[in-house]
């Protein structure tokens, strides 16, 4: 629930709070000389700075993920979490550092809640290598990604591996590591961009078609697709790593070209006609060919609209991009791939997304 009387703090804050104030002093006093990092990096809204007062309904507040040597959390790791259940304050700036746990077994969130007794925190202690194995399917924390690893971990668990923050880095590993996985080698973006052009490539014709055979429903559920790759290409041209749905637009809105942008994307959704909807299309198009024109990966292509061969649909002809960029793939493993991309380019279930052998199994079919 929200806490009506208490002043809404972003979780990352919390967290260094919680760090700062509680965790770090316990460990110093009752495991001098500990090597460890603490940060928030993971799943939750705070993690990508989204959260807002309605987060705190649940699966919320101040949280910390300790990284520990391999080795050590499981030999330490209970110690820690029961000295920190005695130690912790019960509140930190007026939020509970205790969670209930949840009564269903199939929805098990966690609630803040008011205790007498130990704290139920949510200071967890693990090691990074399994961690990493868990949220992106690496099998080894120091070492480099290959081609294919990095065409199968979703943007979105990118995204909560690389944001977040980090508070103590006693072993330098954890700090390593987001800096080795913050973007895509350049060969790995060139080709996703490729790849995300053809997708509008594909589809940016049938917005006319559909509705020259009266379908203005299809031609707008066509639209709106357009619409999401065009923003998900813009975060992939300014290097962020796109969100899962909930905040796809909350992340494009942080971008440069949002605002020069986004007018076009309301009106080609707002549209109740072809033509409009086209026009809005149309310059939405031009904005994102010139910005990629500016950045610079590839050949600087003709950014205006153009008839659809001989029907009279305007597009941009978005292949013209994706080939541009396809000639700069120089790597072996990425040169005569399929323009099929990542991960999240030809997937976007939840529910197959979470499951790393399902994602390797289509991709190594596809490839």
């Amino acid at each position: 629930m929200i806490a009506p009387d208490t002043p809404f703090l972003p979780g990352l804050e919390l967290s260094r709070i919680l760090y700062e104030e509680a965790v770090r002093p316990v460990l110093d006093e009752a495991c001098p000389g500990l090597r460890y990092a603490a940060a928030r990096v993971g799943a939750g809204s705070e993690v990508l700075g989204f959260d807002t007062a309605r987060s705190t309904d649940h699966d919320w507040g101040p949280c910390l993920d300790l990284f520990l040597p391999a080795g050590e959390a499981g030999r330490r790791g209970p110690e820690i979490v029961r000295l920190l259940a005695e130690r912790l304050p019960k509140q930190v700036r007026g939020w509970s550092t205790h969670f209930r746990r949840g009564d269903d077994p199939r929805d098990p969130v966690g609630h803040l809640a008011v205790t007498d007794g130990p704290v139920d925190h949510r200071v967890v202690v693990r090691e990074l290598g399994p961690w990493l194995s868990d949220r992106l399917g690496l099998t080894e924390a120091g070492a480099e990604p290959s081609v294919r690893d990095w065409l199968v971990m979703p943007q979105q668990r990118l995204a909560e591996v690389t944001g977040g923050a980090v508070f103590h880095d006693g072993t330098g590993e954890l700090t390593a590591v987001r800096a080795r996985l913050v973007w895509y080698p350049e060969q790995v973006w060139r080709y996703l961009l490729a790849c995300q052009w053809q997708r509008i490539a594909q589809e940016e014709a049938f917005v006319g078609r559909c509705a020259e055979v009266g379908d203005e429903l299809g031609s707008a559920v066509t639209a709106g697709r357009l619409v999401r790759d065009l923003m998900r290409l813009c975060l992939l041209l300014e290097r962020r790593y796109a969100p899962y749905g909930k905040w796809l637009g909350s992340a494009f809105g942080r971008l440069a070209v949002a605002e020069r942008l986004a007018p076009a994307l309301r009106g080609a959704l707002a549209a109740t006609d072809y033509p409009a909807r086209e026009r809005h299309l149309c310059d939405a198009y031009e904005t994102v060919a010139a910005l990629q024109n500016a950045i610079g990966p590839a050949a600087p292509q003709d950014p205006a609209r153009r008839p659809y061969h001989g029907r009279p649909f305007l597009v941009l002809h978005a292949e013209r991009f994706a080939h541009a960029l396809a000639e700069t793939v120089t790597d072996p493993e990425l040169r005569d791939r399929p323009l099929t991309g990542s991960v999240d380019q030809w997937a976007d279930s939840t529910d197959l997304l979470s499951r790393r052998g399902a994602i390797r199994a289509v991709n190594e079919a596809v490839g």
